[in-house]
């Protein structure tokens, strides 16, 4: 099938809202050359699971494309109508999978010498999007939340040095009750702004108390789903499984309930987050700080949500991904101080990703080592590179970002 072939019964497989969405626009779609077209399905047949400034976004890049005429939009379009896609791909089934169609295409473009040409078609695209569509501000300032340290008692490894330039390193912190005043924290922010998917507390160990308004994703809690994961991951790498390409289908074909998942409505679309963070990111499934840094990546880029709190957890002890997957039983072993480093250094990356959302020069962010006196503070309204030795709680540095 070519896109100008497409009809509204093209979509009749699609989830409900994307084959809603889908057919309602046949008419541009027909218009769209086969080096764009599935890499847009790709985006609609995922309609229904997507996050709200996800559904916005997508819906917003249909808003422009329908807005050009016929003409401007072969003008847009001809960077990617001039790419050449091979009778294999024309063949593929890209309607209904556009998912590997794309990796397809991917791996077409490398070993044609067309993937230069397709990068620039796409920053180009993307350039004009945006212009088009510019972002609004988000209701009020964003707040993310770092809790690092768990576990680890005297420690020597300097803390924050990435961060430090951007704020204020307080050094005498009363520790008493610090998760309970975060975790308050991000349920006064919830219960202040009411979002779908908005607020998210995510947790490398054993979730606190927090109310449903808050969005809660706990790595202890997906055990069960996890342990059927690695089981699956295992029997494919074994002699005679198929080994690493038939791990990469496997993974980007699963579903929640192929792991035990079940739910309707906003419980399906956590669910399907959870998933893609355990099949998409490397050693999520094992590694529980990793599993918190890729999660709050995730969140931000996807969600776009006004407050975060991630609290880093003891991973086990780094073993190879071979020894893991064998299910070593030395890999039980936690990692306290190792987990501190990679946890230092997931703070800085969370708040890089979130630097990156709309309103990022009023957003607000504080990192903790939980248990201990040291905690940095970055906003709007404190000094950069500063060093506060006066005594204070954690209370009162979130009103002072406040």
């Amino acid at each position: 099938m070519l896109p100008a072939e497409l009809t509204p019964e093209s979509f009749a497989s699609y989830p409900p809202l994307a084959r809603q969405l889908a057919s309602s626009h046949v008419s541009l779609l027909q218009q769209l050359p086969l080096s764009f077209l599935p890499l847009l399905l790709r985006e609609v047949i995922a309609y229904d699971w997507k996050f709200p400034a996800e559904r916005r976004d997508l819906d917003n890049q249909f808003s422009y494309l329908t807005a050009l005429s016929r003409d401007q939009v072969a003008q847009a379009m001809a960077p990617f109508a001039r790419l050449h896609v091979s009778d294999d791909l024309i063949r593929f089934d890209w309607l209904n999978s556009p998912q590997q169609f794309s990796e397809k295409l991917t791996a077409h473009l490398w070993a044609s010498h067309q993937i230069d040409a397709f990068r620039s078609a796409s920053i180009e695209y993307i350039s004009k999007l945006n212009a088009a569509t510019p972002q609004a501000a988000p209701p009020t300032h964003r707040l993310g939340i770092a809790i690092v340290g768990q576990g680890v008692g005297e420690n020597k490894y300097p803390l924050f040095r990435k961060l430090r330039p951007q704020g204020v390193y307080f050094t005498n912190v009363q520790p008493e009750n610090g998760c309970r005043i975060l975790l308050d924290t991000v349920a006064a922010r919830a219960a202040a702004q009411p979002l779908p998917f908005g607020h998210w507390y995510i947790d490398g160990g054993s979730n606190e108390p927090i109310p449903a308004s808050v969005t809660s994703v706990c790595y202890t809690s997906l055990t069960p789903v996890r342990t059927t994961l690695v089981d699956k991951m295992r029997r494919v790498m074994q002699p005679g499984g198929g080994g690493p390409e038939v791990l990469r289908t496997m993974l980007a074909s699963m579903r929640p309930e192929d792991l035990g998942m079940t739910g309707w409505g906003d419980t399906a679309v956590l669910n399907r987050f959870q998933i893609s963070i355990l099949t998409e990111g490397s050693g999520t499934q094992l590694f529980s700080t990793t599993f918190v840094q890729w999660s709050a990546r995730e969140v931000l880029r996807r969600a776009q949500p006004l407050t975060l709190l991630a609290r880093f957890a003891p991973r086990v002890r780094e073993q190879s991904m071979r020894e893991l997957l064998a299910g070593n039983r030395q890999a039980t072993t936690p990692d306290p101080r190792g987990s501190l480093v990679d946890a230092d250094m997931g703070s800085y990356y969370t708040w890089i990703n979130q630097q990156r959302l709309p309103g990022a020069d009023q957003a607000r962010f504080l990192v903790w080592f939980e248990g201990h006196r040291e905690a940095l503070a970055i906003g709007p309204n404190l000094s950069r590179g500063a060093v506060e030795a006066n005594p204070t709680d954690l209370k009162g540095i979130v009103d002072r970002l406040a």
